[in-house]
């Protein structure tokens, strides 16, 4: 495929459109459907032949569409928090590391770190007043940075982290790069497949999957930016209101994760630990 692209509904689309409407496509399962007015995708890459006819790792992935201002809505991030429970597979006493990668100078690229300050995290209140945060999820987060601040390979500090705090299940957040400008601040993908941060811009990193860390790894991510495609030079695009959508975006991303960590607590109580949900 020519366009690069992180979201798999859309490799399976383009490659659909170059091979034509009535071929089929070995080792990938897809579907499309609509419920609670949330439209939704998804794409199963089942082998090697389709992981390397899409150009990505073999597994489940799950797309929402947002509505076209980007605006959340509790059904969508009810939909959202029930894909991300899906796909984390989380037992009750499942301990989760939120990993937010991107770099919060760069809108577009601050999906991640924006999500984090919306969590609910709990691992040291746990530790300093079990008697009143005991019962509630073990849950952590970390914020890398990018290397072109830190040094660091971001996979390197997160493997660190993951060998001292041991946690069940990592939850990486991140932004991503669409092939299309209809998808652009417009889609949510949620994967088990784990991350390779930048491969959607031609500048990949270190994977983060359960290879690389140990852990099963559940990747969230909403689209940014599109490879504008010219021949002189990379270029990438975003809307001019990218500010706004990012935030957007990032609101409704925490408010999924947290439904999905915290089903058994209302969004008012948890908003009294963050109050980032609904701005």
């Amino acid at each position: 495929m020519s366009q690069r692209t992180d979201l798999a509904e859309e490799a399976q689309a383009l490659w659909q459109r170059s091979a034509g409407k009535t071929t089929t496509l070995p080792g990938v399962k897809a579907r499309e459907w609509e419920e609670n007015g949330v439209p939704r995708q998804r794409v199963e890459i089942l082998d090697p032949e389709g992981a390397e006819a899409l150009g990505k790792p073999q597994g489940c992935y799950d797309t929402l569409w947002t509505p076209p201002d980007s605006r959340p809505s509790d059904d969508l991030a009810d939909a959202l928090a029930g894909v991300i429970s899906g796909q984390l597979r989380l037992r009750q006493d499942s301990r989760v590391l939120v990993v937010a990668l991107g770099n919060e100078a760069m809108t577009p690229d601050a999906i991640g770190p924006m999500s984090a300050r919306g969590l609910l995290v709990t691992r040291h209140l746990r530790a300093m007043m079990p008697e009143l945060f005991g019962d509630l999820r073990e849950v952590s987060v970390l914020i890398p940075g990018v290397l072109g601040m830190t040094g660091i390979e971001s996979a390197g500090i997160v493997r660190s982290v993951v060998e001292d705090i041991r946690p069940d299940r990592v939850l990486v957040v991140d932004a991503l790069a669409a092939g299309e400008g209809s998808r652009l601040c417009r889609v949510i993908q949620v994967t088990d497949a784990g991350i390779v941060p930048g491969s959607g811009v031609g500048n990949s990193r270190q994977p983060l999957s359960q290879k690389t860390l140990g852990v099963p790894v559940v990747a969230v991510g909403a689209a940014t930016v599109m490879d504008a495609g010219t021949t002189d030079e990379p270029l990438l695009v975003t809307h001019r209101d990218v500010d706004e959508r990012v935030k957007r975006l990032s609101s409704l991303i925490s408010a999924g994760i947290n439904r999905a960590l915290f089903d058994g607590m209302t969004k008012g109580e948890i908003a009294q630990f963050v109050g980032i949900w609904g701005t």
